[in-house]
């Protein structure tokens, strides 16, 4: 199980109907599976292959990341914000390691 430290920013208030910014970075060594090691065997791939973020439980973001992403990827979007709530990240690994964080936002 590899170890990933995700950070996110979202702004600790926001007016109804605001169109907010939120950016991602999860800290993971990622291995596209197409290097050998010094053995001579491919080194099997570990990468974070899913990203999703919803706000009270509704869909916000998703996407599949492929093998072409560097370590420690980093997504920024953005999200309307009508009523306060949480929003909730998940990460998961090539390995079933899932990775989780969630921020609060007040809406005016």
């Amino acid at each position: 199980m590899a170890s990933a430290k995700p950070r996110v920013k979202v702004p600790k208030s926001a007016s109804a109907g605001e169109v907010i910014t939120i950016k991602t970075l999860i800290s993971h060594t990622m291995e596209s599976g197409q290097r050998k090691g010094s053995d001579g065997n491919v080194i099997p791939r570990q990468i974070i292959n899913k990203f999703s973020c919803e706000f009270n439980g509704q869909p916000v973001f998703s996407c599949d990341i492929e093998p072409a992403v560097s370590a420690n990827p980093y997504l920024e979007f953005t999200a309307k914000v009508n009523e306060g709530g949480t929003f909730k990240f998940t990460w998961v690994d090539d390995d079933g390691s899932v990775y989780t964080d969630e921020q609060n936002i007040d809406v005016k």
